[in-house]
């Protein structure tokens, strides 16, 4: 999976087809991202302590494959990816503009 935590993403396929965001949280197990405000659902949180039960909503993830990278300089969705720098590093570019990411 090409994609990181701050990166920011548009989903393409899905209910938040079109809407775009940061990406919180990574799931490389199961190949999935937790997207700032998409993709939200109720959860019911138990009470515990002196904690009143309610209902929350929060954000659940989504498969990496229906989200793609924002481009920094067009800001248009793109494919990643990657090159060798000066300092032998690998690095992720993207493919409209060839800019790094960081």
């Amino acid at each position: 999976m090409n994609l990181k935590v701050g990166d920011h993403v548009v989903v393409i396929a899905g209910k938040d087809k079109g809407k775009d965001g940061k990406i919180i949280k990574t799931l490389k197990n199961d190949n999935k991202v937790v997207v700032e405000g998409i993709n939200m659902i109720k959860k019911h949180v138990k009470p515990n302590g002196g904690n009143a039960g309610s209902i929350v909503e929060m954000e659940a993830p989504i498969h990496a494959s229906n989200v793609m990278i924002v481009d920094p300089k067009t800001k248009k969705r793109t494919r990643i990816g990657h090159s060798v720098n000066k300092d032998g590093k690998k690095v992720r570019v993207t493919k409209k503009s060839n800019s790094k990411l960081d």
